[in-house]
């Protein structure tokens, strides 16, 4: 049998009122109050309707996410950002995905809106203006994580990614590298990869050192564009002596070709990644990469979107400061 909350307050001896007052987190009631109704609602096993709840006060207690369908491991520290902080005040999460190049978005936008979010969180898609009507029709809190839009209200939260890349490419510089090649990269992609590129070209021409395209070899951030680019600077008549990949994946892919060609990392090839997966520090050798900080950015997101829900207060953008994290895979000459 389904327990009721007035069952609760017939255990406890408080009323129906107080009783959901503790349910709700209402405040009004003593500790003691609170633990009485606590360990009834545990003894008798009560669940929360929600779905009554949400008619009630509007809400869906919601929050949605729409990222890229890209196997890319970093995603899951964000998400495990937003859960956490989600968790803490009382929501749930329903995640979609919205193809690699988010030509599913508008189904998930869709969805998103006949599941009633009460706001939105978008990570790492380009978004174009006619995504950007539907999503203000939604009329909810929308957040934006690991990507903007020019000119867009919509608020955002990420790294510089421009800065960035200039920082490890200079930091190969810094390390008595010039013969620097780019690896990985989207040349189409104007929130990752544009940036990055203008980052690694703007570092080498600053310093004195003259561009060459064949050192540019372009792909989608993974491992598979790692190897595929070794293969390629491997055919160079003048030999790079370091490489800067726009993921950790596309690092690793490095490496691992480098192995397989007979090529030391880092004693032939220094390499730095970007991003501070999980593989940059499991890989041998660790990885020297950019850290972008994606738990913060996950749980910061999920706080601000969820003030924005409770107030109706303007959610503010923000660049979240990266790292530079030294390993071992960049030699000195």
């Amino acid at each position: 049998m389904v327990s009721t909350i007035k069952d609760i307050a017939k255990a406890t001896g408080v009323s129906i009122a107080t009783v959901s007052r503790v349910i709700n987190d209402l405040g009004g009631y003593s500790p003691e109050v609170e633990r009485k109704v606590q360990q009834a609602i545990k003894d008798l096993g009560y669940r929360r309707n929600v779905n009554a709840r949400s008619l009630v006060s509007n809400t869906s207690k919601i929050i949605g996410i729409i990222m890229p369908d890209v196997a890319t491991s970093y995603y899951g520290d964000i998400v495990s950002g937003i859960e956490d902080e989600a968790s803490v005040h009382g929501y749930n999460v329903i995640l979609t995905h919205a193809g690699v190049e988010g030509n599913r978005l508008h189904e998930s936008l869709e969805m998103m809106s006949e599941r009633r979010v009460d706001g939105l969180i978008i990570f790492s898609l380009s978004l174009e203006e006619h995504d950007i009507d539907v999503i203000v029709d939604l009329n909810i809190p929308v957040l934006l994580i690991a990507t903007e839009v020019a000119g867009s209200q919509i608020p955002y939260i990420k790294v510089d990614d421009y800065a960035a890349s200039y920082a490890a490419v200079e930091y190969l510089i810094q390390h008595g590298h010039s013969k620097i090649a780019l690896a990985g990269v989207n040349k189409t992609d104007p929130i990752a990869g544009v940036p990055r590129i203008q980052g690694y070209k703007d570092a080498l021409l600053s310093h004195g050192i003259t561009l060459d395209n064949q050192r540019i070899q372009y792909g989608d951030f993974s491992f598979d564009a790692g190897k595929k680019a070794m293969d390629a600077f491997s055919q160079l008549e003048n030999p790079i002596t370091a490489v800067f990949c726009v993921s950790d994946e596309t690092a690793l892919g490095i490496i691992s070709r480098c192995y397989e060609i007979g090529k030391s990392v880092p004693d032939d090839i220094s390499v730095i990644g970007y991003d501070n997966s999980k593989i940059s520090y499991m890989s041998s050798p660790p990885i020297s990469t950019i850290a972008q900080p994606f738990y913060k950015m996950g749980k910061l997101g999920c706080s601000r979107l969820i003030l924005s829900i409770g107030t109706k207060e303007k959610i503010s953008s923000e660049i979240i400061p990266f790292e530079l994290v030294e390993r071992a895979s960049v030699k000195t000459l």
